[in-house]
């Protein structure tokens, strides 16, 4: 495995995610609605809405996009961190973790 970085502060965990095209995005995980948030990160094509996708509840397993705001005020309240690999010389790995802060 490549060497990895961990990312803590908004602003370099943000300035990653632009740097490969990725969003912040809620995945809900739980049976009630609501009641269990995921942090994701997406990136491509997976980041642009499908509006020919027929409704669904909310916990359906799909994600939301969501402002960097909201996705870091969970960031911050779970504690996590964003696990990376180190930068190399002409390439933009996308493989990231979130990780809690204390592992």
């Amino acid at each position: 495995m490549a060497e990895t970085v961990t990312l803590t502060e908004h602003e370099a965990v943000r300035d990653w995610a632009a740097a490969r095209a990725g969003f912040p995005a809620i995945v809900d995980v739980s049976p009630e609605s609501g009641t269990q948030p995921m942090l994701r990160i997406v990136f491509g094509q997976h980041a642009y809405a499908d509006n020919d996708q027929a409704d669904r509840p909310a916990n359906a397993g799909g994600y939301e996009l969501v402002e960097w705001d909201e996705w870091f005020k969970l960031f911050d309240e779970l504690e996590l961190a964003l696990v990376v690999e180190a930068e190399q010389a002409g390439r933009r790995e996308q493989y990231h973790q979130l990780v809690r802060r204390s592992d």
